[in-house]
């Protein structure tokens, strides 16, 4: 978004302040406060879509960020990280699942920050749909608001799949109160999101000026993306088993990732240039959809992700104060190794850990993970040792440091700036094109065509393999072994949905996809209990955990929204 854009942001319009889906109507009517020619300028409505998107990043912060990665700690991608278990205790209970409550105060801030972001998005719509008809704009911003509608709704519905759904921006006082979390069923309850969707869909451009606006094609990922969530269908409302993979679903999942829908994007030549704050890299060929941050707009901190601002190591002299959370687990290490064939060891590559002078392994460990013996963000005045330094719980979270969520810190002052935490101006993607290209191989695995499934997963390895730029020198400076090729011959569909899935996790390993997609595939149970069952010699924390199917896949409502529920709510199955 540009400069104008962005200090209308850092203005606002309304401030939020929900505790339950039934306190919106307050925050949700603007046209009580504005003349009846107010309601109708075209300039009061559009200060009112800035201020939607605004809440995007207003309204997160580092222990309830809209990226999921304090709630990604339930997968096995990643540990919690921190000082110890004490650090951030309630996301320790989530990690090991135990003791999980629902009057943890995190449960509840994320449900009540997400909602606050659907009233404003709410505010917006009302104000747009009583704004002058003879204004150029009002159906493409109604569509981005839409859209805005769908993603807020999707965040929630991951977290704790019995959500109220706030798609009627007209509702009276009553109505709020009358609003239960379950009169949709989970199905349905991902049509709505879709019905959203194909508005945005159907009016969107195919490009936009402000970058941080969606465009068509940003629409149509989303589109597979809540498809494929909808695929895995989940409607017996006493399991959260997976008991169907509709067809259909998987068919709107391959109409949605057409690469016809995509003609100005594709894979950027490196995965690393998705993770770089410099501008030359933003909004770059792979980013559908992002959240914009900015420095040097005229604040003093400027439009800054804060949302990141606990996971940095705390590096004397540079990085002090950082706090080490969200560490790379030594189980996605090991995923990384590959055969003498150069392609992954799913079913035994958690047999021994990763060892850096014999093994052989993808390239894109190196740029997700950052490991004792290396250079710390590609910047070899950093060298990572199994010090302190690179882990606050000497060593209970291992000496792994995550790099997708990092900057050099010789760009402090520069990209890495320094206020209550670390923040950086850095993108953050929400929709990439290989995540398309992974769903739309998810649904041909699924539908029995393997061949184009492998079509796909080559695509993304082959430019893993020549995703080297940032580290061109390992192997010669610090002896690692770097190998990777494609899939060649034919394969059955049970082995190409393996191989899908197994790509999934290392192309996205520590985006906070992890966790969702084993929820999804209804494997949760299964995989964690079989990590923390692997892992206790790397993180001793896992001694007394256990995931509990039927229960954990989904945070517990809060109980202060059940109560302020006034009887309509119910709890998820397995709490209480």
């Amino acid at each position: 978004m540009n400069t104008k854009i962005y200090n209308l942001i850092c203005v606002g319009l309304i401030a939020c302040a929900l505790s339950s889906c039934s306190d919106f109507l307050d925050e949700h009517t603007p046209q009580a406060t504005l003349s009846d020619d107010q309601v109708k300028d075209p300039e009061n409505a559009e200060a009112m879509v800035v201020s939607a998107y605004a809440v995007f990043t207003t309204a997160e912060d580092i222990n309830s960020s809209f990226s999921m990665w304090n709630f990604d700690v339930r997968s096995d991608d990643a540990y919690k990280g921190g000082s110890g278990t004490s650090d951030g205790d309630v996301f320790h209970q989530l990690e090991v699942q135990q003791g999980v409550l629902t009057t943890n105060w995190n449960i509840n801030d994320i449900w009540v920050r997400l909602f606050n972001s659907l009233s404003r998005v709410n505010s917006a719509i009302a104000l747009l749909n009583a704004t002058d008809d003879s204004y150029a704009m009002k159906q493409q911003r109604l569509a981005e608001m839409k859209f805005l509608r769908a993603y807020g709704h999707f965040l929630l519905k991951r977290l704790f799949k019995r959500i109220p759904f706030v798609v009627n921006e007209n509702l009276s006082y009553d109505e709020y109160n009358q609003l239960s979390n379950t009169t949709f069923s989970n199905d349905e309850g991902w049509q709505l999101i879709i019905d959203d969707l194909m508005e945005a869909y159907n009016t969107l451009p195919e490009t936009q000026s402000d970058k941080g606006r969606p465009t068509k094609a940003a629409a149509a990922a989303f589109l597979a993306k809540v498809y494929l969530y909808k695929a895995y269908r989940q409607d017996d409302p006493s399991t959260n088993q997976v008991t169907e993979i509709n067809r259909s679903d998987l068919e709107k999942v391959i109409e949605f990732t057409n690469p016809a829908l995509y003609a100005n994007y594709g894979l950027e030549d490196d995965i690393h240039n998705n993770f770089r704050p410099e501008e030359q890299y933003e909004n770059g060929k792979e980013s559908l959809w992002a959240i914009q941050y900015s420095r040097n707009d005229g604040s003093t901190y400027g439009n800054l992700n804060w949302s990141y601002g606990l996971i940095p190591p705390n590096i004397p002299g540079a990085t002090d104060g950082g706090c080490d959370f969200y560490k790379p687990s030594q189980n996605l290490v090991n995923a990384y190794r590959t055969g003498a064939d150069g392609l992954p060891l799913i079913d035994t590559f958690n047999n021994k850990d990763y060892d850096k002078t014999t093994d052989n392994v993808d390239p894109r460990l190196f740029l997700t993970v950052g490991i004792p013996g290396l250079p710390y963000m590609f910047n070899k005045n950093y060298m990572m040792e199994e010090t302190s330094i690179w882990s606050r719980s000497n060593g209970l979270y291992g000496y792994n440091v995550s790099l997708k969520h990092n900057v050099d810190p010789a760009l402090i002052d520069n990209y890495l700036i320094k206020g209550s935490y670390w923040a950086s101006p850095m993108n953050r993607i929400v929709f990439r094109y290989a995540d398309v290209l992974l769903e739309r191989a998810e649904a041909y695995a699924q539908l029995g065509n393997a061949e184009q499934a492998i079509s796909l997963v080559n695509q993304i390895r082959s430019r893993a393999a020549s995703s080297t730029q940032m580290i061109s020198n390992y192997q010669n400076n610090y002896g690692v072994k770097m190998y990777i090729t494609n899939y060649r011959g034919n394969y059955s569909k049970e082995d190409a949905i393996r191989i899908v899935k197994m790509e999934r996790r290392l192309e996205l390993g520590m985006e906070s996809e992890r966790f969702f997609d084993l929820v999804r595939w209804g494997e949760a149970a299964t995989v964690l209990n079989k990590y923390y069952a692997e892992e206790i010699d790397n993180c001793a924390i896992y001694g007394g955990a256990h995931f509990t199917a039927n229960k954990d896949e989904y945070l517990p409502i809060p109980f202060s929204q059940i109560s302020a529920s006034n009887g309509h709510y119910t709890q998820n199955i397995g709490n209480w």
